[in-house]
C-alpha cells in the first residue's frame, strides 16, 4: 500500500460492533458470499475477489488494483455525496 502513498501503520480495524447502528446505503463484500455477516443495507455489492492471503506480492498488487479500479468506478457512478 505503501506504493499507493497509503501508511497502513496507521489504520487500525474495525470490528462491526464499531459501527453505527444505521441502515447504509451500500453494503460492499470482497467474496465472501453467504458467508458474510449481516449489515442491514439498502443494496448490496459482493465482487468476487481472490483472498491475498498467502498469495505472491504480485497476486496482492493484481487485487489491490482491482479494488481501487472498482472502488473508482462505483464512486463515480454514485456521483459526489461530500456536500
Amino acid at each position: 500500500m505503501q506504493e499507493k502513498g497509503i501508511d497502513l501503520g496507521v489504520q487500525l480495524s474495525k470490528g462491526l460492533a464499531d459501527l453505527p447502528a444505521v441502515t447504509w446505503d451500500y453494503i460492499v463484500t470482497m467474496g465472501c458470499g453467504d458467508a458474510c455477516p449481516f449489515v442491514p443495507g439498502v443494496r448490496y455489492i459482493d465482487w468476487d475477489l481472490p483472498d491475498p492471503k498467502g498469495q505472491s506480492i504480485d497476486a496482492v498488487r493484481e487485487t489491490r488494483d482491482e479494488i481501487e479500479r472498482r472502488v473508482t468506478e462505483l464512486r463515480d457512478e454514485l456521483g459526489d455525496f461530500s456536500g
